[in-house]
């Protein structure tokens, strides 16, 4: 196919002007499962968080930063605790895409930043510089095939819905939608857990996972750019960007 062939010679030319292709990771679950926790775990053992943001090998993003801007309509349901955050149609798939590719060409980008009280975006956004592992963690991180495609790595954080359900209510969640809308959303993350590689039961409470995963990204972090071969890293392969034509079904 033409687009593989366009594809490869862009890896080509990526890999000769030395632009730095980064292992991304995606990290998904349900509400309050303990994605965010996990991540910040790996962090803290990787030691990444007490560097310079600007010097990060490693790097964690939020499907949270990728709200769409609401209409007027959605903002009055949201004003109201009756417009759903979890929903797969809440969230930029576009600009997730677009940024998860400008991450992948080794380019600096800006991450929007969402103000929950005016339910709109701020003027001012927060840049991310090139890094070599990027996790990637939100609720519905693969619901869309077309992003959770670009992943070389999927986890799972699977925590009972009683855990979940009490963070929930202790934390002052924004989303305060009635019982079956969290219901259904919860029944499409669920239904999302067959795509990942790694689960990870009990979240951040699961150490033997997390320093299972921790180990696998400083083994990419001690390798660099001499185990990027044809494509591949660490036996996974490079993403290519999808065409057009290509398949983009959710399920069901």
């Amino acid at each position: 196919m033409a687009g593989d062939s366009e594809t490869r010679a862009e890896d080509r030319e990526h890999r000769k002007n030395g632009v730095r292709q980064p292992f991304l990771i995606g990290v998904a679950g349900g509400t309050a499962s303990g994605k965010s926790s996990v991540c910040g775990k790996i962090m803290e053992l990787l030691g990444q968080n007490e560097i310079d943001h600007r010097k990060r090998q490693v790097v964690i993003l939020s499907q949270d930063s990728f709200y769409r801007v609401l209409t007027p309509e959605q903002k009055s349901k949201a004003l109201k605790g009756q417009f759903n955050f979890d929903h797969p149609d809440a969230f930029d798939n576009e600009l997730i895409v677009k940024t998860l590719w400008e991450i992948m060409e080794g380019k600096t980008v800006q991450i929007p930043v969402y103000d929950f009280v005016t339910h709109s975006r701020k003027e001012e956004s927060v840049t991310v510089y090139p890094a070599d592992v990027v996790l990637f963690e939100g609720i519905l991180m693969f619901y869309s095939q077309e992003i959770r495609d670009v992943f070389q790595m999927k986890l799972f954080v699977d925590t009972d819905a009683d855990t979940r359900l009490s963070r929930r209510g202790t934390r002052g969640d924004r989303n305060h939608v009635s019982v079956s809308q969290v219901f259904l959303t919860s029944v499409k993350c669920i239904l999302t857990k067959k795509y990942a590689d790694v689960i990870i039961p009990r979240g951040a409470d699961n150490l033997v996972a997390i320093n299972l995963i921790v180990q696998h990204i400083q083994d990419i972090l001690n390798g660099g750019l001499t185990k990027r071969q044809n494509g591949c890293l660490n036996g996974y392969s490079t993403p290519r960007k999808r065409q057009a034509s290509e398949s983009s079904s959710r399920p069901h």
